[in-house]
């Protein structure tokens, strides 16, 4: 008896916690739909396949975490980004004043507007980076760190939108 008291008392729990899932999100039940327009690229440099890969990134993240139904216009929620920097520096100096590291940084724009509850708006900037070895050209790296990098940004995308943490 005690058992079912325990299991009953999680289900009710569970139920009565309506907008939030086991995957983090906190979405309206009356919330059913999501655009995801192709990012744009505004960078200086541009590396080709970027808006691509992160459009796709996102797409995927929401598709598989999320129930919403990805429209092409008029989603009630809209996520619009557009990539404002993508950048390589040196982060570390040998004593020959030679770079030993050096750094591949992407910024983001972010406007994400929920159509049916705008105090959920979000307007944000994103940044995300990784080192690599100055030995090393970018063009061998490049793939290999734009891949960590959309990762850590759709992370940071969707949970400041739709986890609003």
């Amino acid at each position: 008896m005690k058992r079912l008291s325990c299991i009953l008392a999680m289900a009710f729990m569970v139920a009565s916690c309506g907008i939030y899932s086991f995957t983090g999100t906190s979405i309206q039940p009356d919330v059913n739909t999501i655009t995801i327009p192709f990012v744009e690229n505004k960078a200086v440099q541009v590396n080709p396949s970027l808006s691509n890969d992160l459009t796709e990134a996102l797409q995927e993240k929401f598709r598989k975490l999320t129930r919403l139904e990805q429209v092409d216009v008029d989603g009630d929620l809209e996520l619009v980004c557009e990539i404002t920097g993508y950048d390589v520096k040196a982060t570390a100096i040998t004593a020959q004043e030679q770079a030993a590291q050096n750094r591949l940084t992407v910024q983001v724009k972010i406007e994400f507007t929920n159509r049916k509850y705008p105090e959920d708006d979000v307007s944000s900037s994103f940044s995300a980076y990784e080192d690599f070895d100055a030995t090393l050209s970018l063009d061998a790296v490049e793939s290999g760190l734009c891949e960590t990098i959309v990762e850590k940004l759709v992370e940071d995308i969707f949970n400041a939108t739709v986890a609003q943490w």
